[in-house]
């Protein structure tokens, strides 16, 4: 049900890890993944985004769908979680009797938490904000690598190299050229 390992009922993996926590949590931080040179580690550690899901439809019922942009907005973009990740996830959230799912009409359906999800969230409550918090500083941090700045400042890099050495500039090009980049630095530090 979770790819090629086997799971147990309520633990994860057969990794060596003997944990009777349902979402197989083991109290410790391993270290996160985030993206470096175009590859993404490993955002949760197992079980981690059973608990963000849970936490996520006690805020709004929810369908899948909206459950994976949800995630991907707090993490910034740093990290979507793929359906077959986010879906069966939501099956062993229901059969732990933690949320419900009714039809919500077109084919979807809508998962709601129940008084013994709160209750699993509350016995929880330190572990989950420690992985809001992870997700908010992921989306701080990716931030930076955004597609619109990267692009802009690969813009500014280009246009400068090719200005540079197209030939000898003049000394009002120069002045041009130096105050545009700090009217740009500028702009930018009052962001």
């Amino acid at each position: 049900m979770f790819g090629r390992h086997h799971h147990r009922r309520f633990g994860g993996p057969c990794d060596g890890h003997h944990s009777r926590h349902p979402f197989g949590f083991h109290g410790h931080e391993h270290g996160r993944g985030h993206r470096g040179g175009g590859r993404m580690g490993r955002f949760f550690d197992h079980g981690d985004l059973r608990f963000v899901i849970l936490k996520l439809i006690a805020e709004k019922p929810s369908h899948g769908y909206e459950l994976i942009k949800a995630i991907e907005s707090a993490a910034g973009g740093a990290y979507s979680p793929s359906p077959g990740v986010v879906y069966p996830t939501l099956t062993l959230l229901e059969e732990l009797g933690y949320i419900t799912v009714s039809e919500a009409g077109g084919g979807k359906k809508l998962h709601t938490i129940t008084p013994e999800g709160e209750a699993f969230l509350q016995a929880n409550a330190q572990p989950v904000k420690s992985l809001f918090e992870r997700m908010a500083e992921a989306a701080a941090r990716s931030a930076a690598f955004s597609p619109q700045i990267l692009r802009a400042r690969e813009n500014l890099k280009t246009a400068l190299r090719l200005k540079l050495t197209a030939g000898q500039l003049s000394a009002d090009q120069v002045q041009q050229i130096a105050r545009a980049l700090d009217e740009a630095a500028g702009v930018i530090e009052r962001v």
